[in-house]
């Protein structure tokens, strides 16, 4: 896990900048310490090593990017919001949005100058030395993933520091295969090297084993699914040296290789699914497990993980507006992961898909309705009695611990009881001129811990993760489902785990028929993974590796009817409010930059760009 302590106390020695390929290679020492003295004292290099740990992700950063571009959320900002140009469909080769080309590779080339640079560093023991360069090595393999999630194929400057004298129009990409050995190859070594577990609490969020290799694990999952496996969208396509870009045909292997290398987390045995121990009620027990996994700092499902001291950058756009004193009220849930919920009693996903004009339809087993209202129902974590429509009774631990429904009392009484309304003329009324009311008639609330009075800026902590357990056992469940020596035990024992957790009962016994049904299997691991790991940005790469985004990511999105100027008629649907989604085969993958086209007049630019 990522611990801010360690990715703050940066010195920036070394920092490049990249407005040339050239320059991606040459390291701008200015008036700053020479490499020599960066790595002659611990402290130095160990700032140096931290430098390399701030080129991954930031939460917010992250959550800017992926979640508003899927299907899982709906953002309600209407102008200079960054992903409106994606969604509409408007960007191209020259948006700079989201392009992270540069920036990773600055990452990739501070970590091989280290690599190649810590043993001269003589105040750290060997092991010290071994372990650090083993971080790197993680390091710079999991920016290199991140960029052919966003990508495709890339160029692979190999396990050294990049040659100078490579010119900028020898250089193309390198086929798929060969960045995803490469990316293999780096993440086994620094598995071999790095600690199963940081012993000194002060280090909490260093690399270890499990983080390199659950990141192979995510990685060759990916590598098995259609979009990087064989798919007709990128046959044919070769670079400069020759090579095909992309695999020619589908390869069943490497769903075998996915599965082992999920297993491989699960087999070192210091990992487990988070679960509270003192609730005695299902679904207090659900409910209070999936929170945790947020607000109890450094549990063993963290398996690569950042502590975020200050909740204020998230919570504050959660919090539904005019009912509390900082709100912003613009991250919401799609109506689609409402929809996607299952319900607690038969433990049956409500909504098997829609009609043409956003009608859903209703699984009649599943015991859910779209109609109606209950009075005097008592909200299950925040105790309110309350006017509920149908459709948020009965329903999974992880949408009450996720989603702050019209109608709700606010999540605390510390100023008082305080209604949450989102129709026209409501107590957070919908404003169609302004971003900082909710679109949809819900908000995000899984990471806005109750016990925090925010009105009196005490916005709290909450673990983000970048990988953890119930991930792991959600790839494994897809792997064995799918591979050529079918496992389907395997795959409803590890799915039923993370069900399990949440107070459901097995698939097998919500749906029978899934028995020996490798397709609906495949739909049911499909939905419990979106609903499971909402909001932690793998919902825009599933369903592009899965390749069913141009269904799943486009056209109308709905939400609740907020044009009402009541409660009862403000549950109806509509597609008037939120803006619908664009995809078209040609945004699977990002483009090549404009500027990166300049630089390298023969790298091969991605299908329909």
């Amino acid at each position: 896990m990522i611990k801010n302590t360690f990715l703050y106390i940066l010195c920036f020695v070394g920092v490049i900048v990249f407005p040339s390929c050239e320059e991606y290679l040459t390291p701008s020492l200015n008036d700053q310490m020479t490499l020599e003295e960066a790595f002659d004292k611990r402290i130095t290099t160990e700032r140096y090593l931290s430098q390399v740990y701030s080129f991954l992700p930031k939460d917010y950063e992250a959550k800017e990017s992926t979640t508003p571009r899927s299907d899982e959320a709906y953002y309600s900002w209407i102008a200079w919001a960054p992903y409106l140009g994606h969604n509409d469909g408007s960007w191209n080769p020259s948006t700079n949005l989201y392009h992270t080309w540069s920036y990773n590779y600055k990452g990739i080339h501070q970590a091989s100058i280290f690599i190649e640079n810590v043993d001269k560093c003589l105040e750290l023991s060997a092991e010290e030395r071994l372990n650090m360069k083993a971080e790197a090595r993680f390091i710079r393999a999991y920016l290199y993933f991140m960029m052919v999630e966003q990508y495709g194929p890339v160029y692979i400057w190999g396990d050294r520091v990049p040659d100078l004298n490579i010119k900028n129009e020898e250089i193309d990409r390198h086929s798929l295969e060969f960045c995803f050995e490469f990316i293999n190859s780096e993440l086994e070594k620094a598995a071999n090297d790095l600690p199963l577990r940081i012993q000194d609490p002060a280090w909490y969020g260093r690399a270890t084993k499990g983080a390199a290799l659950a990141t192979r694990a995510r990685m060759l999952l990916y590598a098995a699914r259609p979009l990087f496996n064989g798919c007709d969208l990128y046959k044919g396509m070769q670079n400069y040296y020759g090579d095909f870009l992309f695999p020619q045909a589908p390869d069943p292997v490497k769903w075998e290789k996915a599965a082992k290398a999920a297993k491989d987390v699960i087999d070192l045995g210091i990992y487990k699914l988070y679960e509270n121990t003192t609730e005695n009620d299902p679904l207090q027990r659900g409910i209070k497990s999936y929170m945790g996994i947020y607000f109890e700092k450094w549990n063993d499902e963290l398996i690569f993980a950042k502590w975020e001291s200050d909740g204020w950058l998230w919570n504050v756009r959660c919090n539904p507006p005019l009912v509390v004193k900082h709100g912003y009220g613009g991250y919401a849930p799609s109506m689609k992961l409402v929809d996607t919920y299952p319900m607690a009693e038969t433990g049956r996903f409500p909504v098997a898909g829609y009609q043409l004009n956003g009608t859903p339809n209703i699984d009649p087993l599943s015991g859910y309705s779209d109609e109606g209202f209950v009075d005097s129902y008592v909200h299950p974590i925040d105790k309110f009695t309350i006017k509920a429509h149908q459709s948020c009774v009965g329903r999974d631990a992880r949408f009450y611990a996720s989603v702050l429904f019209n109608g709700m009392y606010w999540i605390n009484t510390f100023q008082g009881k305080k209604l949450v309304t989102f129709y026209t003329g409501g107590t957070s009324t919908y404003n169609n001129k302004s971003g900082d009311f909710s679109k949809v008639g819900y908000l995000w609330r899984r990471m806005t811990d109750p016990r925090n009075d925010m009105d009196n800026n005490k916005w709290g902590s909450f673990s983000w993760p970048y990988i953890r357990l119930a991930e792991v056992y959600l790839n494994y469940a897809e792997a064995c489902n799918e591979k050529p020596t079918r496992d389907e035990t395997s795959a409803l024992n590890y799915l039923n785990k993370v069900r399990n957790r949440s107070g459901l009962n097995n698939i097998e016994e919500a749906y029978p028929e899934v028995k020996g049904n490798q397709g609906l299997l495949r739909e049911l691991i499909r939905k419990e993974r979106l609903v499971e790991m909402a909001f932690e940005n793998l919902r825009y790469y599933d369903i592009r590796t899965w390749m069913i985004a141009d269904k799943e990511s486009n056209g109308p999105r709905y939400g609740r009817n907020l044009l009402a100027t009541n409660y009862e008629d403000s549950w109806e649907r509509t597609d008037q409010i939120c803006l619908p989604l664009v995809f078209q085969p040609k945004h699977y993958l990002f483009p090549i930059h404009q500027s990166q086209l300049d630089e390298m007049k023969n790298i091969t630019q991605n299908y329909g760009w």
